[in-house]
């Protein structure tokens, strides 16, 4: 054993190497992503990974090596959970052989998703028992622990962290490589009563299935991370506090710092389903008052009632039903305080008592700056949609966004993104504004990443049923929302090995779409003209806008910090501040009223320069005289110096 200092994720990570874990699957998403990574940079040489098409397709990978008696761990956040939910669904009812974990990563608040949906409820759903960990130390042991019920029981598991737990750092003790469980899978064995999924079957081990999470309920009464700890003197009230996730961590602290005259029972919940049914009896007992506290929904709070109620238990049970803690976002240490000291009453520290430590008055500190996200200074996608926007200037459109980088087209001055609903959407969205008004210019913006994960049977929908709409895809030539994954199209696997890359063209060609168009979006008259050109066409038509994200290491990249930024040139300038105006781009400011750039920003892409009606810019990039689209290199193509193989 050694001490590490890690993420949360990087500890769910070498727990899972620890386990013996022979193959990780996953599709990047923010809070999950840092595991898959982890895995990849620490694994040995029996350990296999990749980031999969999507969440689905991972799933199923994983299922069929843990078909093969393999230890296998499939990496998600909780939206992707949504994609990935019909093989799971049918996998509870087959079962595995060797361990299966599903790491799903929930994000409250939401921080950087579309929904706060809470995975406790998906694991009720498809009747998957679910770890839920208060701490990195806490998640490197339990899913080693989910792997080993994963095999008893033969089920797949949940490990459901959320941010706080995810990205939170923590010194630990781990496993030296030595140590690790040596797992050697015994290869898939032919059994169709077992492997293949008909109705008879599912009905006779949906019975297995409600007989197993009932004997796993009683034994989760008896697992050390579902503790009770006293804390105060015994007097008065007798009060209790449920607890999970990173809220307990936050209660604890709390509990040890509050002065109070009455004893109060803190209940962890570690084993959300099946719930711990006899220990949270036991709690529910000694208790006349409970405060739950739990990210996102009561989960705790609706298992504690049902007891109560089935049981004729006399307790008052609180939380996000009684409105006793908030029922959206984040918990937050200050937060779980404030609930816990009104459910005890406990007099606000803001008067002078009740706390063993004085809190500042928040009053006294200064306002944090304001930051609108915004796309990057030289991003590829502004300059994509400026495009389109001129073009269609004055024509009745839409324009169906989806889930990237390149979402943040909603915001002013471009105003880009009618519509942003799940990844892949867009492409379906405008089909069906089509249909119902047929005089709508309809466009569906994707990226490259995406366009792989979940817009192809858009695309095949929309040639079979003769659609009329614009495909654009925002190709930056990888996954740069969540840290500059690889994917099929970028040449390279997350095993650093070289392949072809799968080209989109071929691809939309091959399904049926006749007009299909690739140019660099830094040539803004090119790119003007090729938007209204081949929008005008009938059909389905689609429009590859193609330059490399600006934070990768690129020979663009490397070409425009060369170049350097542009500069204002102050006898042209007649303060018209179009570029401003029209761009949005954060390299372009005021100082002193006037227009400037702020040259710590600025990349040199040229775009503002090229839409300067005076000609009062100069510098930067001229990408006329540039590389080539055809030339540009992907993610693939830039090894780095640790042997080809791609980090994050």
């Amino acid at each position: 054993m050694h001490k590490e200092y890690v993420m949360g994720n990087e500890a769910i990570a070498l727990g899972a190497l620890a386990a013996g874990v022979n193959v990780v699957a996953g599709y990047p998403g923010t809070p999950s992503t840092e595991v898959l990574e982890t895995v990849a940079k620490r694994r040995g040489q029996g350990t296999y990974v990749e980031w999969s098409v999507n969440e689905k397709a991972a799933m199923e990978l994983a299922a069929g090596a843990a078909y093969s008696g393999a230890r296998a761990l499939v990496t998600m956040k909780q939206v992707g959970l949504n994609v990935a939910s019909d093989p799971l669904m049918s996998l509870e009812y087959v079962g595995v052989k060797g361990g299966l974990v599903i790491l799903v990563a929930d994000d409250p608040g939401p921080i950087s998703s579309q929904t706060e949906q809470d995975t406790r409820h998906f694991a009720a759903f498809s009747k998957v028992p679910c770890f839920d960990p208060s701490s990195a130390e806490e998640a490197y042991r339990m899913i080693q622990e989910a792997f080993d019920l994963s095999e008893k029981y033969g089920t797949p598991v949940f490990l459901r962290p959320t941010t706080r737990v995810c990205h939170g750092y923590a010194s630990l003790e781990v496993k030296d490589p030595e140590e690790y469980t040596v797992h050697n899978p015994d290869g898939f064995v032919k059994d169709s009563k077992r492997w293949v999924i008909f109705p008879r079957l599912s009905y006779a081990n949906h019975q297995k299935i409600v007989a197993r999470n009932e004997e796993l309920s009683e034994i989760f009464s008896g697992y050390e991370g579902n503790s009770i700890r006293i804390f105060g003197e015994k007097k008065g009230l007798r009060l209790g506090i449920a607890a999970s996730g990173i809220s307990y961590a936050y209660a604890e602290e709390a509990l040890e710092k509050l002065d109070f005259p009455y004893q109060v029972q803190l209940f962890k919940v570690s084993t959300p389903y099946p719930f711990p049914k006899f220990k949270a009896l036991r709690f529910l007992q000694d208790c006349d008052q409970v405060l739950c506290l739990e990210e996102l929904d009561p989960v705790i709070e609706d298992g504690l009632i049902h007891l109560a109620g089935r049981y004729g238990l006399s307790v008052e049970i609180l939380g996000k039903h009684t409105h006793a803690t908030s029922v959206a976002g984040e918990n937050t240490r200050d937060s779980v305080e404030e609930w816990i000291r009104i459910f005890m009453g406990i007099p606000d520290p803001g008067t002078g008592s009740g706390s063993s430590e004085e809190k500042e008055d928040p009053s006294s500190a200064p306002e944090l700056p304001v930051r609108p996200p915004v796309l990057c200074a030289g991003c590829p996608h502004r300059a994509s949609f400026y495009a389109v926007k001129q073009a269609m200037k004055g024509k009745k459109t839409i324009f169906c966004g989806d889930i990237g980088c390149y979402t943040l087209g909603n915001a002013m001055p471009l105003d880009m993104v009618d519509t942003c609903l799940c990844m892949g959407a867009g492409v379906n969205i405008a089909q069906g504004v089509g249909r119902v008004d047929p005089d709508t210019t309809c466009f569906a913006f994707v990226g490259d990443s995406t366009f792989f994960a979940s817009a192809i049977t858009g695309v095949v929908n929309a040639v079979y049923n003769q659609a009329d709409m614009t495909l654009i895809v925002l190709d930056n030539s990888t996954t740069a929302m969540t840290g500059h994954q690889p994917h099929p199209g970028t040449g390279q696997t997350m095993m650093g090995e070289i392949v072809a890359k799968v080209d989109m063209e071929q691809v939309l060609r091959g399904v049926g779409v006749k007009t299909v168009e690739t140019v660099n979006p830094l040539c803004y008259k090119e790119a003007l003209e090729t938007v209204t050109r081949v929008a005008a066409g009938p059909g389905v038509k689609a429009i590859i806008f193609k330059y490399p994200c600006i934070a990768m290491a690129s020979d663009q990249a490397k070409h425009l910090r060369e170049v350097g930024p542009v500069r204002i040139l102050p006898e042209k300038c007649i303060q018209c501040k179009k570029c401003i105006r029209e761009l949005g781009c954060p390299a372009l400011i005021l100082k002193d009223g006037k227009v400037a750039i702020d040259e710590t920003l600025c990349t040199g892409c040229g775009l503002c320069r090229q839409i300067c009606p005076m000609g009062a810019i100069e510098g930067g990039d001229n990408p006329e005289d540039g590389v080539q689209v055809s030339d540009q290199p992907r993610l693939g193509d830039v090894p780095s110096e640790e042997g080809g193989e791609f980090h994050a």
